[in-house]
């Protein structure tokens, strides 16, 4: 973190946020883009979450669980909301919320299909800015679901811009802004700027609401009596809540009304007459401003002027080229400020401006030129937009709620039965929050990294916070993600762990208690994944797909034909990482505490036995000898067949990487003693472990690694070749040798086939909605950089390596990591004509300057052209560029 100066205003609100003096992070952009359309919604007997609560019933009906909107705000418990919501006279309803295609409905899977930005953001979210493009025609929401449905797997998907109604600039910017006074004092302004060529229609109706809490007859934490809100001023509303107390939100615009402004009132209750025919308690339910404004019906709306949603309705026409502001001010009783707006609000904005420009300015990582700020900007902007608060009860969920129909058996037998302690009421960050609007818990691992650059606290509180006893499972077990949580993900929390006390120990006092916390839990997880997922007790572990969806020959989570068994090379890979991991977790305790000398001493042994069971089981483990590659070994019909398939999957092996000091191990006495003795009884095992004496013993240092130097090389040779593994833009996912050599497997009566596909899946696999079998990912491109410099940091310039392979050009690991790096940051860079890879050559970001500098975070990115593709706003582990731009 930066020094803490009289000038860096926004340090000092970390700090005392930490200190928990002052919370400063009680409100922020934590409401989802999309509640609809997910597991906790889903109150079916098939578990169809899509369909359960489909787009359609956003509208009208209430939420149980928590809330979305528009570039919203909410407190950090999702009880009182405030978004802009919009309409262009052409409509059909509302926008109130983001639209996008369901996981059926896409061709390749769920897909938001409008046009956003995540601008800005301060850490405790202080000053945030945010961007919509909203078109002047009727949104094609039909046409969208059309034109996908004419697609197939083979094609790419269908996109917002490519209807044309963003043509001759036909549409509305909405430049959202928060601002903070002070911790319960929020200023909002809405500028709405038309770059059409003629004027245009718009309503705009800044709105606040309550979650709705009080309807579902529960009482644990999260449920409280029905609030309320009433006008109380010709701009204010007064709105009462049990636990947030009282609050007060002001409007006001510019005049550029065509009619009277009005304010509007309801209930945030669902219209249960027109989504299931039955009666409703109230008339003013959750869509009365969609029949208001858009079907005119004035009895809609509640004209006592109180409920519990309500909106300032202005509407006009706005001139080509002009802009409009609409300006809102939400503050709590005890931080009523003497005046809501005036000069003083504008003022508030340029200062939380500058304070935000200052922080980032401070950080000791900042990228050094103007474009590679830009784009670490909108990184960091976008990791702080994807918090979200996330609430589910998965006990309550299952057993359904008083007053309400009880739920069908079959949910007590469906989802995520066994989870059924698993509690979260939290803010957690979310992957992408309209196409993943659920914590994963391997994502959020690599999400603490640029996180722990920008906000040390948040990073080390989300780490902890997925090992409490409400989310990981009593037998050990880390919840993977709403859908499922028993999957099984790449067990990255211990890396996380030890990178984040890495990093804050860099600006800092080294925090023990931290990493001491994160070790004991961690310690439950790691005997789960040794209880679990070695059956054949051999030291070779089988995960399951481990979060790389389709990347194997067939589904790696689901029981194989004729009772075969998978060993996996990346399984048992991660688990020699996790072993290295808490090895090096358990040195940095042992230096202040010497019981944990011992625990050392355990994951040593435990590393030394995974590596050679991966080196020498069955005479060469997982190595095969022939393509000088690791691979997944298959057992059937007792014989052992290797699934010679060059992927990640071989390559991972390569990041268990550790380098041991001599120095430091001199301090540990049990473990020097223990080691020593390993290393002179064990001598089948010593081969795993490499030595080099830098002129005395006491300056000597141990890499502990799975390949030898010899495999090592074998290994890098595909890695760093473009007809393999070396894209342009990074390190493929899958090799490029496959697209002219298909990987095929006959198992079960069926044939499975593998092949370089660069772009989006075209199989069904894990849904198609993402792709491992080519494209470029940024977590694994992370943690392999990670793993050559560990490398060099060793061998140095006693092992030289081509640059690319048959280039002739030999280079250090650490100038092969520098040059892959810089591959991953071309994918966001303009060039001199503007074009940035990830655009994929897209008009409107190569030709119109309101949008060249618009930058988007894809999920993943196309192996040849470094195109974005998958979820478009997945800034958390793709922010990962942000390490790359100092």
């Amino acid at each position: 973190m930066p020094d803490i100066k009289a000038d860096n205003a926004e340090a000092q609100r970390l700090t005392k946020s930490a200190q928990r003096s002052e919370n400063w992070k009680r409100w922020g952009p934590y409401l989802a883009e999309r509640q609809w359309g997910t597991v906790r919604e889903d109150y079916s007997s098939n578990s169809d979450a899509w369909n359960s609560f489909p787009y359609e019933h956003s509208t009208k009906r209430a939420y149980r669980w928590g809330e979305d909107g528009l570039l919203g705000y909410t407190d950090r418990r999702c009880r009182l909301c405030v978004a802009p919501v919009l309409w262009n006279g052409q409509d059909t309803h509302l926008k109130e919320r983001l639209f996008g295609l369901t996981g059926p409905e896409g061709n390749h899977g769920e897909d938001v299909k409008e046009l956003y930005y995540y601008l800005d953001s301060s850490p405790t979210h202080s000053y945030a800015k945010a961007l919509y493009k909203y078109p002047q025609a009727a949104f094609p929401y039909e046409s969208l679901r059309a034109h996908s449905r004419a697609r197939g797997l083979n094609d790419p998907e269908f996109e917002i811009e490519e209807i044309g109604l963003f043509d001759e600039g036909r549409y509305f910017d909405l430049q959202v802004e928060y601002a903070k006074a002070s911790p319960n004092d929020l200023l909002i302004r809405y500028r709405i700027t038309n770059h059409g060529p003629d004027a245009a229609p718009i309503h705009i109706l800044p709105t606040v609401w309550y979650r709705n809490t009080w309807a579902w007859g529960c009482e644990h934490e999260g449920c409280t009596p029905k609030p309320s809100m009433r006008k109380t001023g010709p701009n204010q509303l007064t709105l009462d809540h049990d636990t947030l107390g009282r609050f007060y939100f002001f409007a006001e615009g510019d005049d550029f009304s065509t009619a009277p402004v009005e304010w509007l009132f309801t209930e945030n209750e669902s219209n249960s007459q027109a989504i299931w025919g039955e009666p409703t308690y109230t008339p003013y339910v959750k869509d009365a401003f969609h029949r208001r404004v858009v079907e005119s019906e004035e009895a809609a709306v509640n004209p006592d002027l109180r409920g519990t949603k309500a909106a300032l309705w202005f509407q006009g026409l706005v001139e080509p080229g002009a802009t409009v502001e609409i300006r809102c001010r939400l503050c709590s009783e005890a931080e009523h400020p003497a005046e809501a707006f005036g000069v003083g609000f504008d003022k508030i904005f340029a200062q939380r401006i500058e304070d935000t420009d200052t922080y980032y300015a401070a950080l000791p990582d900042v990228a050094k030129d103007p474009e590679s700020q830009r784009i670490q900007r909108q990184a960091y902007a976008g990791l702080l937009w994807t918090k979200q608060f996330f609430h589910f009860s998965v006990n309550d969920w299952l057993k359904g709620d008083q007053g309400a129909p009880p739920p069908p058996a079959e949910r007590l037998k469906g989802r995520n039965k066994e989870w059924k302690h698993l509690f979260a009421h939290d803010v957690l960050s979310m992957p992408d929050k309209w196409e993943y609007p659920w914590f994963a818990a391997w994502d959020l691992a690599f999400h603490m990294i640029p996180f722990a650059r920008i906000d040390q606290d948040f990073a080390k509180w989300q780490l902890l916070l997925i090992l409490r006893e409400w989310y990981m499972h009593p037998n050990g077990q880390i919840p993977a993600y709403e859908w499922n949580f028993s999957d099984v993900n790449p067990p990255v929390h211990a890396w996380a762990v030890w990178r984040v006390y890495q990093i804050s120990a860099e600006t800092g006092e080294p925090d023990l208690a931290f990493l001491k916390q994160g070790f004991l839990k961690l310690l439950l997880n790691f005997t789960w994944w040794v209880n679990r997922k070695d059956e054949s007790g051999n030291n070779l572990f089988s995960g399951g797909f481990l979060g790389l969806d389709n990347i194997g020959a067939f589904d790696r989570s689901k029981p194989l034909p004729d009772g075969a068994k998978l060993q996996q090379a990346d399984g048992t890979a991660w688990m020699a990482f996790y072993c290295t991991t808490m090895l090096r977790i358990s040195l940095e305790l042992a230096k202040t505490d010497p019981a944990y000398d011992s625990m050392a001493s355990k994951f040593f042994e435990h590393f030394m036995n995974i590596a050679d069971a991966m080196n020498t089981v069955g005479e060469s483990g997982l190595w095969n000898t022939e393509d000088g590659f690791y691979n997944d070994e298959l057992k059937t019909n007792g014989q052992s067949v290797l699934i010679r398939i060059r992927s990640l999957v071989g390559l991972i092996p390569l990041i268990a990487v550790e380098i041991l000091d001599q120095s430091n191990i001199a301090m540990m006495p049990g473990f020097r003693s223990r080691m020593e003795w390993f290393l002179k009884h064990r001598k089948d095992l010593g081969e795993q472990i490499s030595l080099f004496d830098c002129d005395s013993s006491d300056n000597a240092f141990y890499l502990l690694a799975i390949p030898s130097r010899e495999r090592l090389e074998q290994v890098l040779q595909k890695l760093l070749d473009e007809s393999d593994f070396l894209s342009p833009y990074g390190i493929r996912s899958l090799s490029k040798y496959h697209e002219a050599n298909p990987f095929h497997l006959d198992l079960g009566g069926e044939r499975h086939r593998v092949a370089y596909t660069p772009g989006e899946s075209d199989s069904h696999l894990f849904g198609g909605n993402s792709n491992w079998r080519g494209p470029i990912w940024f977590p694994l491109n992370y943690i392999l950089i990670e793993a050559l410099r560990k490398y060099d940091q060793f061998y140095g310039d006693s092992l030289l390596v081509e640059y690319p392979t048959g280039s002739g050009n030999r280079m250090t690991l650490g100038q092969v990591a520098d040059e892959i790096e810089e591959r991953l940051t071309r994918i966001f860079q303009a060039s001199p004509d503007g074009r940035r890879p990830f655009n994929d050559g897209n008009a409107l970001y190569e030709t119109r300057a309101e949008f060249k500098d618009l930058v988007l975070f894809h999920e993943y990115f196309h192996g040849d052209s470094g195109a974005g593709l998958g979820a478009s706003h997945q800034t958390g582990w793709t922010a990962l560029v942000a390490e790359f731009l100092k």
